[in-house]
């Protein structure tokens, strides 16, 4: 197949926008799907520079009509959709004592990763079916192999529906996997080891030690090996893989699934 399509929910800023530079470079046409693309000049450079297999659509995945219109939007232009990154998360930190939660963000976080992930793939499935393959990868996280958050219930529903979906949609040629980001490089992380530095009266390269120390690999993950892993799985010459849930963390989670 020369030229697949993919559409990346998510894929203006950080992981999602590192995924689209790898998946362009390995010759995909990239639709970057988010609310707005206002405040992403990383992002709208990038579609400048190559308009003919690059485009933006703004979406919300918590509406559904706006979700088709997307889906819509993408088959138009591309004529086909290949495959479907689902990476638009609004996490909210959700801790404290059982009887003083609030638990608004938390609805709010499972209507946009969760349900919202459910809405996109609802959307493109018919196009894959009609095409007879596809690939689906779900962005997860690490807090859903580990009880230390109520955050972790979003990640840990991610990994349900992508085994559950694998099961149905394997028979029409249609792939889906999960992928569990560790620890990633980003403005966000250089702004924890500051805070955290201040907080101790050392340097954020003392606390980025520490941390690292605890990583079998002693880094952490960039961005574009995210991307790369996220290529292979969505590969147009198919591999067997399907329904699984894959933790690119450099060893950090230290639980064993089988």
């Amino acid at each position: 197949m020369s030229h697949p399509a993919v559409i990346i929910t998510g894929g203006t800023a950080g992981i999602g926008l590192a995924v689209a530079q790898v998946l362009s470079r390995e010759g995909w046409r990239v639709a970057l799907a988010s609310r707005q693309l206002e405040g992403h000049e990383a992002a709208r450079d990038w579609i400048a520079a190559d308009p003919a297999n690059r485009a933006y659509v703004a979406t919300d995945t918590r509406d559904q009509a706006r979700v088709d219109h997307m889906v819509a939007a993408v088959l138009e232009r591309f004529g086909r959709i290949d495959g479907l990154v689902n990476g638009a998360a609004n996490p909210s930190p959700i801790a404290g004592p059982i009887e003083e939660l609030d638990l608004s963000p938390l609805l709010g976080d499972l209507d946009t990763k969760v349900v919202g992930y459910l809405r996109c793939a609802k959307a493109v499935v018919p196009v894959m079916k009609r095409q007879g393959a596809g690939s689906i990868v779900n962005i997860g996280g690490l807090t859903g192999r580990s009880s230390n958050t109520l955050s972790g219930l979003r990640n840990a529903a991610v990994s349900h529906f992508t085994k559950t979906l694998s099961d149905e949609l394997g028979p029409f040629g249609i792939r889906v996997n999960a992928v569990h980001p560790g620890i990633v490089e980003t403005p966000h992380l250089r702004e924890l080891f500051q805070s955290e530095a201040d907080a101790r009266h050392c340097t954020p390269a003392q606390v980025e030690a520490e941390f690292v120390a605890q990583i079998p690999l002693r880094r952490v993950i960039h961005p574009e090996e995210l991307g790369r892993v996220v290529g292979f799985l969505l590969s147009p010459t198919p591999v067997p893989i399907t329904g699984e849930s894959i933790a690119v963390d450099a060893g950090y989670s230290r639980g064993i699934y089988l």
